[in-house]
């Protein structure tokens, strides 16, 4: 590929990038709302299915909210039948706050249809375009991560 051919497809890539990301936001939304809840509480949902069972002051930590607002959003999750409590088993003084399987599978029917198109579009790929692009998008979630954590280091120093 040219370098003029080369910067032309990564400046497509990285104006797509955006309205990716809002449909994505659209989505979440949507699901979210179809489910009873806001999107805060949907995505803790993810992080208990991706990160495990987590004490509440840990939940808050790892979705970036403070303890008064994990506290009422585990309310609405529990509500909804998406989480419950329980004992820690290595620390009963604790509670650990884990997704059900009733509320996983709720998202996991929403996201049905579009998880079969991706795995289409994935399946036209070759050995080599999914590991390039697996390396792309591993990175841009590291790099993503970093810059959430750098702007709350800065926001938190700027208090």
């Amino acid at each position: 590929m040219t370098t003029t051919r080369r910067k032309v497809a990564a400046e497509g890539i990285i104006d797509a990038l955006p309205d990716w990301f809002t449909a994505l936001v659209q989505l979440n939304g949507l699901i979210a709302e179809r489910m009873g809840l806001v999107v805060t509480d949907f995505h803790c949902l993810h992080e208990l299915n991706r990160g495990g069972p987590a004490t509440a002051s840990s939940l808050a930590d790892r979705v970036g909210l403070t303890a008064g607002s994990v506290s009422r959003m585990i309310d609405r999750l529990e509500a909804a039948d998406c989480v419950r409590r329980v004992p820690d088993p290595h620390d009963r003084r604790k509670i650990l706050i884990e997704p059900t399987p009733e509320g996983l599978e709720r998202v996991a029917d929403y996201y049905a249809g579009l998880t079969v198109r991706t795995r289409e579009n994935l399946d036209s790929l070759d050995d080599e375009q999914l590991r390039v692009l697996l390396h792309f998008v591993q990175t841009a979630l590291d790099d993503t991560a970093a810059e959430v954590a750098r702007l709350r280091s800065t926001a938190a120093a700027a208090e």
